[in-house]
């Protein structure tokens, strides 16, 4: 048991080499503290300084007994005894007490960025545990988790698969245009490595051309959808890698094209957009279903309503379509499956074809590489869509972003997977 008043309340305030002065019953609680051995040399030339003053800073601190808190640090301000020092004067700093230009202690703010990075909380929702403003802890989040990925260059480490795919970054302007912004990720891992803005090539090039040889030297496969800007990152920064083709996004494509088909055929027909009575309206759900999740009753509904919509026949092409290109991820075989590929998208180029499926069988010629490619390398994106489903986690939780400053390190420290372990090891500059 403690006895000592002096060394109860140095346990109680919690910090090292201060004095408590006084503590102002007020709400929020007042704690008035000073170092008790604060260095008078001048950081420039090393003489000893005069004492000017002692200003008062107050800091956000943790709540103390169900009560919030505030520190007010007695700052001293010295004047250089040296006449030709240009620095003049300077003011006491411990960064044990508080980080530089931050209105928060360090325990604070190490215990708000655990609370909004990794734990995923609202600004708002630890704002008000401790009586703050929203901008106060956000600009603590930001310079202290900005400093805990710089300090741990190990997060990033040798990746055998990269992913790169885009997700929303917000809208901006009066037409709420969208801004776009890329997630790179070790598909092996599923962490996420960064985050760059736009879905162009120019970001994640940038991003790898950063990195050292080695790093590079050691990535086997690119993981993309079919998109043009993808492809030509892992050209230019990659050339060495095998670029592979998402599954999903493939088949996506395909759902889209025979969604297209069907409202285009409805609006020839009926000469509107679907209605809950139009028979290829009814059909829409069960075309974009495996065939081998359709049972009998549907399977003969879906056939029945294209039959009473689509005169022509080719919502129903469409559909067979989109069947056959999910029958390329049932093959085994590297090699059957590369022939079948190329024959399917050479079909697919037919003059009975409609103009969207006859577009998609385009898009199969042209990425035949990437899509042939699953078959022997097995990765795909689904670690990066798990990834960008966390991001827009994030995204929610916050009530959308405008700075992607704060978009990068708040996505970063929620699924960067960071070693929190540095967190209370690491000083925000």
């Amino acid at each position: 048991m403690i006895t000592d008043p002096i060394r109860m309340c140095d346990l109680l305030v919690g910090l090292p080499d201060v004095n408590l002065l006084a503590v102002e019953d007020e709400t929020p609680l007042k704690v008035h503290i000073e170092l008790r051995k604060p260095s008078r040399r001048c950081p420039d030339c090393g003489e000893r300084g005069e004492l000017k003053e002692r200003r008062r800073v107050e800091l956000v601190d943790l709540a103390v007994f169900g009560r919030s808190c505030r520190l007010v640090w007695h700052k001293h301000r010295w004047t250089c005894g040296n006449q030709a020092c240009e620095r003049g004067s300077w003011t006491s700093q411990d960064a044990r007490i508080a980080a530089p230009r931050l209105g928060m202690t360090d325990r604070a703010g190490r215990w708000v960025t655990g609370e909004v990075g990794r734990d995923g909380r609202t600004v708002s929702s630890v704002a008000r545990v401790l009586a703050c403003d929203w901008h106060t802890v956000n600009d603590t989040v930001l310079a202290y988790g900005e400093a805990l990925l710089d300090a741990d260059p190990a997060r990033i480490g040798q990746v055998m698969a990269l992913g790169l795919d885009e997700t929303l970054f917000c809208r901006v302007g009066r037409w709420r245009t969208q801004a776009w912004s890329t997630s790179i990720v070790d598909v092996g891992t599923g962490t996420l490595l960064d985050v760059v803005a736009g879905r162009d090539s120019q970001g994640p090039t940038a991003w790898l051309e950063q990195r050292d040889v080695d790093w590079r030297a050691h990535v086997r496969y690119g993981v993309l959808d079919l998109s043009g800007p993808y492809r030509k990152v892992f050209n230019q920064a990659l050339s060495h890698v095998t670029q592979v083709a998402d599954p999903f996004h493939l088949v996506r494509l395909a759902n889209d094209k025979l969604d297209e088909c069907r409202r285009r055929v409805q609006n020839q027909t009926l000469g509107h957009r679907g209605r809950k009575d139009d028979p290829l309206y009814r059909a829409r759900k069960l075309l974009v279903m495996a065939e081998q999740r359709l049972d009998d009753k549907g399977s003969e509904k879906m056939l029945g309503l294209l039959k009473a919509g689509d005169p022509r026949g080719e919502v129903k092409t469409a559909w067979h379509a989109k069947e056959e290109v999910r029958n390329i991820y049932q093959i085994d075989d590297p090699d059957v499956a590369a022939e079948f590929t190329a024959r399917l998208g050479h079909d697919l180029q037919d003059e009975s074809c409609p103009p969207e499926i006859r577009q998609l069988g385009r898009t199969i010629i042209r990425g035949h590489p990437q899509i042939t490619a699953w078959h022997r390398a097995r990765v795909s994106n689904g670690p990066t869509e798990a990834v960008n489903n966390l991001i827009k986690r994030v995204k929610r939780v916050a009530f959308g972003f405008r700075r992607f400053a704060s978009y990068r390190i708040r996505a970063l420290l929620y699924a960067g997977k960071p070693n929190w372990e540095l967190l209370a090891t690491v000083t925000p500059y």
